[in-house]
């Protein structure tokens, strides 16, 4: 495993118990991410790469194996641990925008700065300017289209900083013109210095990636 990754699974699995049932939904993942790569992870529908995203951000932990997040080894932290490495190392964007509707773009954008005690609007109002709504910092979220609440989340991912870009089916809800948007705000991004990892299973959006990995019925496809 390359000891300059930004994120390392070595032989993970996850299960998980439906019932009577067991589920495997990871067996035995290897996979190694290296700061500034661009990559895809693709896979049919309940092949696995939601609980591997889950993963590799910390927001699930493996049945078994190791996970090593920005140098550090994700089964020695605590849930608060955790909870720091997530807010420091890693930006989250998902299908659905999860922007809190009574707070404007401004304040959503801003919220996450809050939680490591370094709130900046400052910060928030240069990054809506980046992403093309330093004119909505007012707004509130059901006042603006599907791709601009996309863009908010964006900008809101990016609050702290973090070195890896995280997201899953970020144009799963927008149509043609606003995912090619998105997608050119993440390449940005990615010529920046971003590790930029996406789900999805947009040929379109695969085709942009640097690197493609392919994981099926809970394994990765070589």
């Amino acid at each position: 495993m390359n000891n300059g990754s930004v994120i390392e699974l070595e032989n993970v699995s996850k299960d998980y118990r439906r019932g009577s049932e067991t589920v495997h939904a990871l067996r035995d993942v290897s996979l190694a991410v290296t700061p500034g790569e661009y990559v895809a992870v693709v896979g049919h529908s309940g092949s696995g790469k939601t609980t591997l995203m889950n993963i590799m951000g910390c927001l699930d932990r493996p049945s078994r194996g190791r996970v090593i997040l920005d140098g550090q080894e994700v089964h020695e932290k605590t849930e608060a641990g955790l909870t720091r490495l997530r807010r420091s190392a890693i930006g989250f964007v998902f299908q659905q925008f999860f922007l809190i509707p009574t707070l404007s773009v401004l304040e959503n954008v801003s919220l996450p700065s809050l939680f490591v005690g370094k709130p900046s609007n400052g910060r928030a109002g240069e990054l809506l300017e980046m992403v093309g709504l330093g004119n909505r910092l007012h707004h509130l979220p059901n006042q603006l289209s599907g791709g601009e609440m996309q863009r908010v989340a964006i900008a809101r991912s990016l609050i702290n900083a973090p070195p890896i870009l995280l997201a899953d089916e970020p144009t799963g809800n927008l149509d043609s013109r606003n995912a090619d948007m998105i997608m050119k705000i993440f390449e940005q991004l990615n010529q920046e210095g971003v590790t930029v990892v996406v789900v999805t299973h947009n040929q379109d959006i695969v085709k942009r990636c640097r690197r493609k990995v392919h994981i099926e019925d809970g394994r990765i496809e070589t």
